[in-house]
């Protein structure tokens, strides 16, 4: 179980599907680095609680804290997005910046 940074990189569409799963968005996702800058490694979809859209870096909770927020408490999900991330600082620099 972790929160890691990700950038979502497009949206998925499933008429069949769990009915837990109904009325949530599904985000495709690729892990990113501290610049926003999509890294290495595989895509995953994870269920979005906070209406981030493609483009965005944002926040992704892992495993069983992906099943914290109310709203996929009972979902059979393993990565949910928990924040849509606004800046990034490391070793007291902005490596991030969602406004210019």
């Amino acid at each position: 179980m972790h929160v890691r940074l990700a950038k979502v990189v497009g949206t998925t569409v499933s008429t069949a599907k769990d009915p837990a799963l109904t009325g949530l968005t599904l985000l495709l996702c690729v892990p990113c680095n501290a610049a926003g800058e999509p890294e290495a490694g595989d895509r995953f979809v994870a269920a979005d609680t906070v209406g981030a859209g493609v483009g965005e870096v944002v926040l992704v909770a892992s495993g069983s804290a992906a099943r914290v927020p109310e709203r996929t408490r009972s979902a059979p999900i393993d990565s949910t997005v928990i924040a849509i991330v606004d800046s990034v600082q490391t070793d007291g620099k902005t490596t991030y910046s969602k406004v210019g």
